[in-house]
């Protein structure tokens, strides 16, 4: 698969690279996570985020014990 990107586009993904300590392929695809997890309501989706976002699991886990 190829991504074509702007030169905008590439600068904003370097930059996100670079601040995550990753690749820019990492990036992409935790972005790519990231979103699908807050917009789908798929198990395996929020599998795969919690497996691969950094927190995640954490985050998940302190949110579970919050009483509304």
């Amino acid at each position: 698969m190829t991504l074509r990107l702007t030169a905008e586009q590439d600068h904003a993904l370097t930059l996100l690279a670079s601040a995550q300590g990753t690749s820019k392929h990492e990036a992409v695809v935790r972005a790519i996570v990231a979103a699908a997890s807050r917009t789908l309501a798929d198990a395996h989706v929020q599998a795969t985020a919690r497996d691969l976002l950094p927190g995640r699991a954490d985050l998940e886990a302190e949110l579970s014990l919050i009483h509304i």
